[in-house]
């Protein structure tokens, strides 16, 4: 199976023929699999170098002439390192692009702490008028960033080498139930999904797919939560723990309730390791998941 960040590859090299008001604009990274692209469309695919700051500035230029820019680098290098662009080009000057990522929160250890993002999504919530879309495999990648490009907003995709073993439809909306049960729900976004079911397996708990999280499905939790008079939620992500949390309090405001937040930890691990040994140090493996969510819901 190819990665998602394969995918945006073949998938932004087709759309740059199909569609001539999208443009491409890099910042080194992914140059290599772009080099057909470049050549066909010169001056719709710019390399801008290791600038970031650039990077954005380019692609809101692009968006006040019209344009839809796709902008891609790694997460840490278009979110982190220029956030003031984002914030200012594109969010203060009222226009869209789609921001594409790789390298997620720890899928490059021996890059060291410089190539890591789990705070990327809850920096973004600090912004209005973003949707953040975080696909859980290539198939729903590629859905995603189609969905994407037919726009004039502001999106994020969040790509991963993590993924799951099978696709799930997406439509960019709500959050899809896998699972019903009555002890709880657990709502999985993206590359989290295979733990969550194994972590989950024979527990009676609901499990909701999460492949768009901003805007925040708040309808499609309270649905899930069913008509109790309480309820606890479990909330899994690939970034930093906790942060929906406070958006899936606002969805179940009128409800007493509970909710755990799990994803990577604040702590920075500085034994780089692997990437499946970063997945079991913040408890997002299926033993750690299982341990915390029968716990919480124990308690």
């Amino acid at each position: 199976m190819d990665t998602m960040r394969d995918r945006f590859i073949t998938t932004t090299s087709r759309l740059l023929d199909e569609d001539p008001r999208l443009a491409l604009v890099l910042a080194e990274i992914s140059r290599d699999g772009f080099e057909g692209a470049a050549r066909a469309h010169p001056d719709r695919v710019v390399n801008v170098g290791i600038r970031e700051q650039l990077l954005i500035g380019a692609g809101a230029g692009m968006a006040l002439t019209g344009m839809r820019p796709v902008v891609h680098t790694f997460a840490s290098f278009l979110v982190e390192r220029p956030f003031e662009q984002v914030k200012l080009d594109l969010g203060h000057q009222g226009v869209g692009g789609v921001l594409v990522s790789a390298g997620a929160s720890y899928d490059w250890p021996a890059g060291g702490f410089t190539h890591m993002a789990p705070g990327d999504v809850a920096l973004l919530d600090t912004l209005d008028g973003w949707t953040v879309h975080v696909p859980g495999h290539p198939d729903e990648a590629e859905a995603l960033l189609r969905r994407a490009v037919t726009g004039d907003d502001r999106v994020y995709v969040r790509l991963s080498l993590q993924s799951n073993r099978v696709a799930h439809p997406v439509t960019g909306d709500g959050f899809t139930p896998l699972r019903q049960g009555s002890a709880g729900v657990v709502v999985a976004v993206g590359p989290t999904l295979d733990n969550v079911l194994a972590a989950t397996e024979g527990l009676d708990v609901t499990v909701l797919y999460a492949t768009t999280v901003r805007p925040f499905d708040a309808p499609g939790l309270r649905s899930a939560v069913g008509a109790g008079p309480t309820a606890d939620v479990v909330m899994v992500e690939p970034y930093l723990a906790g942060t929906s949390t406070a958006a899936a309090n606002d969805a179940l405001v009128d409800l007493p309730h509970r909710v755990l937040g799990l994803g990577v930890s604040r702590e920075e691990l500085r034994r780089y390791g692997q990437l499946e040994e970063h997945v079991a140090a913040h408890g997002l493996d299926p033993d750690g998941l299982r341990r915390r969510i029968t716990g919480f819901l124990r308690g």
